[in-house]
């Protein structure tokens, strides 16, 4: 049939898309169930098990060829509530406290789903989603006290979030066109330096810089854990004793294993004077700075050069979300600009925006990941968030009394940000056998589904680490881990 343009309209078809007005009403049925069934889970976070055990039979069905054919969009799902749904890690459970990951919001989820209804590339361009990111850099600006001439982009993470500002620090101050010649242009050996409870992304953006982590001076800390900043200065003097070039001091507002702030203004103060750029990993800490009790501690934060920072963690944004701030937005788009005659921006249509976020990172391809941040801010206000923030700063330092309370509990660490690092010692034990029972502990408390903390090394000690960082904790969750996690352990050591 042709109708009155000359065009077919009953011509074959094939799309990815439903196939008749019935196909498209049962897929709009199933999204509804799947939509109930993802309220159910995040309202009932608490009902179920911290953690599941893998099935061994289950890894078997991830082994299975690609599909060739079609399967029923009502099987598919049937399968992911069976096989995937039960076993992932429970971050939205309240007794979730492993490897500091936020648990998410309703609102966050569900700007997820819209994202990808848009199904919108934010590399750049001229549409609303751009203008989204561009609103939720600039709130992030303002929650860090930065200038309004700040750049940034949203990235997967804070390791995307450290390589951006690590990036722009080695071009920036390199002393020769980085672009242009590439790390063998470099005469004076560049240094980088940053704490030895520094973020392993840090290590990992040196050596993808060309700079190798024996260029990375990992400066001594204090008892508190902090950079201790007699050997920061000491270093940087040996190396231009030595003909190195220092290019980029790293702090941190937050250390993953025990949250620890270092000093900022001391450190900035210098960087200042030696021309050296600072950059602040603040993945775990920056965004507290919408706390009314915990922002203070970061006081300095707003004078470094670069910050990265999570959105997963404390604003509990659906993974993945971090941030990069760059102060000096012209080094910033000249270390990452390329516009090859493919991306040249017209005069109006699509492409006619001015700078694009692809000129300020890596990547070209980009997800909306603004808008489930956009949505969630929206929702809740920076005050609420806040709130959010403090409480799991004072759960904290509730669990820490509830710990120093018992004989045979003891803290490893100054309590900084949210984390709390301790471990069972029953006394007359050696540091050895003290570890080896820390370790079965640990998974003990998860196996038993008590709680889902995690662990580290401080001191050759090893440490149940409590990473809080989930508004849906209460303090009774707190109570009910310390008197588990102690009847555990002393069953550990009294057997029967």
């Amino acid at each position: 049939m042709v109708d009155k343009s000359g065009r077919h309209d009953d011509e074959p078809h094939e799309t990815l898309d439903p196939q008749s007005p019935q196909d498209w009403d049962d897929m709009r049925a199933l999204a509804h169930r799947m939509t109930d069934d993802a309220i159910d889970y995040l309202r009932e976070a608490g009902q179920r098990p911290v953690w599941n055990t893998l099935p061994e039979q289950l890894e078997h069905k991830f082994n299975t060829p690609i599909p060739q054919d079609p399967t029923p969009a009502n099987m598919v799902y049937q399968e992911f509530t069976e096989t995937i749904m039960p076993y992932p890690l429970h971050t939205t459970h309240p007794r979730f406290w492993a490897w500091y990951m936020g648990s998410g919001t309703v609102m966050g989820a569900l700007g997820d789903f819209l994202a990808a209804t848009l199904n919108s590339n934010l590399g750049g361009g001229r549409n609303s989603p751009i203008l989204v990111e561009q609103q939720v850099v600039n709130w992030m600006k303002q929650v860090l006290k930065m200038p309004e001439s700040t750049s940034g982009l949203l990235v997967s993470g804070g390791s995307m979030a450290n390589l951006v500002g690590l990036t722009v620090a080695r071009n920036k101050l390199a002393g020769f066109d980085v672009r242009q010649k590439g790390i063998q242009g470099i005469q004076n050996r560049l240094t980088f330096y940053a704490s030895t409870e520094a973020h392993s992304s840090i290590q990992k953006a040196v050596e993808l810089l060309g700079i190798g982590c024996d260029c990375l001076r990992k400066i001594a800390v204090n008892d508190d854990f902090t950079m201790d900043i007699d050997d920061l200065k000491q270093n940087v003097a040996r190396d231009l004793d030595d003909g190195f070039r220092p290019v980029c001091i790293v702090a941190t507002s937050g250390t993953v294993n025990t949250g620890a702030v270092d000093d900022l203004h001391t450190i900035a103060d210098f960087c200042n004077r030696q021309g050296i750029w600072f950059h602040v990993d603040g993945a775990i800490g920056a965004v507290a700075m919408m706390s009314d009790t915990v922002g203070p501690l970061l006081s300095g934060i707003e004078r470094a050069d670069s910050i990265a920072l999570d959105l997963h963690k404390l604003l509990h944004i659906p993974f993945e979300a971090g941030c990069a701030l760059v102060r000096d937005a012209d080094a910033h788009k000249n270390t990452f600009s390329l516009i090859p005659e493919y991306l040249e921006k017209g005069v109006g249509g699509i492409s006619s925006q001015g700078d694009w976020f692809s000129e300020f990172g890596v990547e070209l391809s980009r997800s909306f990941k603004a808008l489930k941040v956009w949505m969630t801010i929206k929702e809740h206000g920076t005050r609420k968030l806040g709130r959010m923030i403090t409480r799991n700063f004072e759960q904290a330092r509730y669990l820490a009394q509830r710990i120093n309370n018992e004989d045979d509990f003891e803290l490893l660490a100054p309590v900084g940000m949210d984390i709390v690092c301790f471990r069972f010692n029953p006394g007359g034990l050696d540091n050895d056998a003290l570890n080896r029972i820390n370790r079965d502990l640990l998974v003990q408390v998860q196996e038993q589904n008590i709680a889902a903390p995690s662990y580290t090394t401080l001191q050759d000690r090893y440490c149940i680490r409590v990473a809080i960082s989930n508004h849906r904790s209460r303090q009774a969750d707190f109570d009910e881990f310390v008197d588990e996690t102690q009847r555990i352990a002393r069953a550990l050591v009294q057997p029967g």
